[in-house]
């Protein structure tokens, strides 16, 4: 049997008028500290945005997004937050804010894999049901 490792994880949401407390889901943000994992994965669904908030700026939107994910990497170019240790960058993203990119609370769980694990949350939580699963 593999060994289970302890993961956290947030919800990507798109808060648009954060006075109205109203969002939509559009990735997830996971951290595991044994499988030195920190992904973050996300779509930006155009059709449904334009339907829950026409006036987003879909260019500010993805460059924000994209930002999230080079500072999950650790790239150079995405700032001083991104060189730091992969925990303080996940707490870092997951800190609360009053923006348009926000997540949820973290939530804790097990994993053997923490790739297939980000991928089934993202496919249960962000993706719209598809008609057999309804």
């Amino acid at each position: 049997m593999q060994e289970k490792h302890l993961f956290e994880y947030a919800v990507i949401r798109i808060v648009p008028r954060v006075e109205r407390e109203e969002f939509l889901n559009i990735g997830v943000i996971l951290y595991c500290k044994k499988q030195q994992f920190l992904q973050t994965r996300f779509i930006i669904d155009q059709e449904r945005l334009h339907v829950f908030a026409n006036y987003l700026d879909m260019a500010e939107l993805n460059s924000n997004l994209c930002a999230f994910e080079r500072i999950c990497m650790g790239h150079k170019e995405a700032g001083p937050i991104a060189q730091l240790e992969p925990v303080l960058r996940f707490r870092w993203l997951t800190a609360s804010r009053s923006t348009i990119v926000q997540t949820s609370k973290t939530h804790p769980g097990l994993c053997t894999d923490a790739q297939e694990t980000l991928n089934r949350l993202f496919e249960k939580l962000v993706l719209p049901p598809t008609a057999a699963q309804q």
